[in-house]
């Protein structure tokens, strides 16, 4: 029965508390400023009293946790956005330590201002149990196409690790460029899903997966804009450069792939955290194959601050015209099968 199937949720976020306590003392970031409003409207990122209440509703469903936005390298400097990663990380694991019958894991956090340093701390958190790590699809507006970040993704096919993709943007990037910031919130609702779309495609072209064809980059949203848009992708992308006049010809040549551009974006998995949207989720399927789907929910965003999205997940997988070990791959065996040595047990 789905009541009883183990559910590992591959995309969530909290903020443990000493974190939060640290975060909340910065003071003139605009960003900590909102987060502290949200905060206090969602309780469940660090009560952990309300949370488990609130995850007594789903049986058999543990969390995969990392730390809620801003990313650490908003923080500061480097050295300081390093001590937010490095407390965040040992938060995290106290965590999972703590409530094996409620995390299964954490993804770590690593500031990307400080490449050297983002490796210290990504080798320190796997010391600790880390199950992967959470990056953006940018570092304060740099591509991680550049050419500093080549050893971060070095050390993480080396490790072995599940590399969360989170969107990063706000209201300063504007709709138009006669505006000074984006309105109605286009900056979230559609700003983020290009933001995880351009940054797969930043991937691709660069040769990422080129060279190292076994990383696991898990992106938030179904695959974000790229499963709807996959003609465009794919026989669009076929003709590279057709559409771009000789004295810009650097701008599409890229590193030098052996695939068409399409396979290399169904090397991707993607998460289930589509907010109650069965049809956008089968087109997902559809793209990825089941065997590349992770369940997970971006609890506790949704309009019950906690258990919406967890259980409007579950119901569009329900709907899903799935096998039953289809189901059960992306409810917790494709998560386990990637990086389940790094899962605790939970309490018997």
């Amino acid at each position: 029965m789905p009541e009883t199937r183990e559910k590992l949720d591959a995309f969530c976020h909290i903020l443990p508390r000493a974190y939060a306590d640290r975060l909340f003392a910065l003071d003139g970031l605009p960003a900590i400023a909102n987060l502290r409003k949200r905060i206090m409207a969602i309780p469940s990122l660090v009560d952990l009293d309300v949370r488990f209440r609130q995850l007594d509703e789903f049986p058999g469903y543990r969390q995969i946790i990392n730390l809620a936005a801003p990313p650490v390298e908003d923080l500061g400097a480097p050295a300081l956005s390093a001590q937010y990663a490095r407390t965040g990380n040992d938060g995290l694991a106290e965590l999972v330590a703590e409530h094996p019958d409620r995390f299964a894991g954490f993804c770590a956090a690593v500031a990307l201002d400080d490449v050297d340093s983002a490796l210290a701390e990504l080798d320190r958190a796997v010391r600790m149990g880390a199950a992967g790590v959470q990056i953006y699809t940018h570092v304060q507006g740099h591509p991680l196409d550049e050419e500093r970040f080549e050893p971060f993704w070095k050390r993480c096919a080396e490790l072995d690790l599940l590399i969360q993709v989170h969107p990063c943007r706000n209201s300063s990037w504007a709709d138009y460029p006669t505006e000074e910031r984006s309105k109605y919130e286009i900056w979230w609702t559609f700003g983020w899903e290009y933001d995880l779309s351009a940054f797969m495609a930043r991937i691709v072209f660069s040769g990422v997966l080129e060279r190292y064809p076994h990383l696991k980059f898990l992106i938030h949203h179904g695959g974000s804009m790229i499963p709807h848009f996959s003609g465009r992708v794919g026989p669009g992308w076929d003709q590279l450069g057709s559409r771009t006049p000789a004295h810009q010809q650097e701008d599409v040549t890229g590193y030098p792939l052996t695939k068409r551009p399409i396979d290399y974006f169904r090397m991707f998995y993607a998460d289930t955290a589509l907010f109650g949207a069965a049809h956008a989720l089968r087109c997902a399927v559809e793209f990825f194959g089941p065997e590349r789907i992770l369940f997970g929910s971006d609890s506790p965003y949704d309009p019950e601050k906690g258990p919406g999205y967890i259980r409007s997940a579950i119901a569009n997988v329900e709907e899903l015209d799935l096998t039953p070990g289809e189901r059960d791959a992306i409810y917790g065996g494709n998560v386990r099968r990637l990086i389940g040595s790094r899962l605790t047990s939970p309490v018997s």
